[in-house]
Parts: structure tokens; C-alpha cells; sequence
């Protein structure tokens, strides 16, 4: 890696123990799966040799439960940015699938009446924004080298959308973004010259809860 390339590389956290289904979005007390926990180990592995020297992350439990063997086989302090935080969501405590989820009760249609915005949570625009300005804080902390930011699904693909000039406005079960995911980011100097996607610990299930 030479002097003016630097990359930030975006961890998705790993699977989290939610056997209701849950949208939990930003609660509290939503942790690991043990099988999370296995991701979050194959991720660290992968980080190794890859010139990380600045490591990063979301507030929640879930994201630092990710970030805590990328520390450990690195060797790395942890710092956390609230930029990375999960986005805000009307449904959140909510349920979302089966039965009883979310989308099938009409009381809760007038939320998704706009999905440009999106008017059920915090607007695209302003998660990009917060997203812009945690990858390039650790793109400057790394300078010459590369970052993890250990952040979630909805950040991470909305950051993508904006860097490759996609529209906002997507399907979520279209999302390239997988538990415990890596998208990275390189940059030459301040400048973006390519984003890049691999899946460490394999690819995700089709029925995991998007957005989770």
C-alpha cells in the first residue's frame, strides 16, 4: 500500500440472538448469536496482513461484540464513533415477519408512504452524511495504511449508494451486504478510487431479517 492509498474497510456486525424477530434497530441488550460470535472470529482473521492500523466502532453491543477479536488479533485499541450507529426506525421493537409482523397490520402503512425519504426512519440523506464523515475520520486517522469501521447493514449500503451515485430509494432484500460483510473503500489521498465487497464468514441467509 503506498503513501497516498489508504482504505477503510466497513464491518458489518455478525448475527444477533433475536429468535422473535425483532426489528431492534438501536435497543439495548440485543447481542451475539453464538454462531455472531464465530463470524466476528473469521472476520479478525481476515483483517490479518491487511495493514489495519485504526479500528472503529458503532456504539451498539452487536458492533463492539464484533470489533472486540478484530482488537485482540491486531492488536488494536478500540475507539467508538456514534456516526456508525445503527439507522432510526419507526418499527423498531417491532416484529417484522410471520404473522404478526409489521408490514401486514394496516395501521402501520402510512409510515411506508414514502420510500425516497424513507418516511418510517432517519432519511438516507442524513445517514450518508453521518456515514461521509465517520469513513473519512478514519480514513485520516490511517492515513497510508487502512481502518475497520465496525458498523450495520442499512449505513454501510447507503454509504455504497452514495460513493458509487446510486439512488437511495432500494429493495432491501437487494442489499449487498451480508452479516459480518467487509465493503472497502480506497482512496488515493482524499479522493475515492474504488469500493470492493467480500464475505469473510460466507454468504448470509435469505430469510435473515433486513436491515438487522
Amino acid at each position: 500500500m503506498s503513501d497516498g492509498t489508504t482504505v477503510v474497510h466497513l464491518l458489518r456486525h455478525g448475527e444477533v440472538h433475536n429468535p422473535q424477530g425483532v426489528l431492534y434497530g438501536r435497543l439495548p441488550g440485543y447481542r451475539l448469536s453464538a454462531a455472531g460470535e464465530g463470524m466476528a472470529r473469521t472476520a479478525a482473521e481476515w483483517f490479518e496482513g491487511r495493514g489495519v492500523t485504526h479500528l472503529v466502532s458503532s456504539p451498539l453491543e452487536r458492533a463492539r461484540q464484533t470489533a472486540a477479536p478484530v482488537a485482540e488479533r491486531l492488536g488494536l485499541p478500540l475507539a467508538v464513533d456514534d456516526r456508525l450507529i445503527e439507522a432510526g426506525n419507526a418499527f423498531e421493537g417491532l416484529t417484522v415477519a410471520g404473522g404478526r409482523g409489521v408490514f401486514r397490520s394496516p395501521a402501520h402503512w402510512w409510515r411506508l408512504r414514502n420510500p425516497v425519504r424513507p418516511s418510517w426512519g432517519e432519511p438516507y440523506v442524513e445517514i450518508a452524511a453521518r456515514m461521509i464523515l465517520a469513513v473519512e475520520a478514519a480514513r485520516d486517522a490511517a492515513r497510508g495504511s487502512a481502518a475497520v469501521c465496525v458498523s450495520h447493514q442499512l449505513p454501510i449500503w447507503t454509504l455504497r449508494l452514495h460513493l458509487e451515485g446510486r439512488r437511495y430509494a432500494h429493495d432491501p432484500r437487494r442489499r449487498q451486504c451480508g452479516l459480518a460483510s467487509v465493503t472497502s473503500v480506497t482512496y488515493e489521498g482524499d479522493r475515492v478510487v474504488g469500493v470492493a465487497y467480500a464475505e469473510p464468514a460466507g454468504a448470509t441467509d435469505p430469510d435473515a431479517v433486513p436491515g438487522a
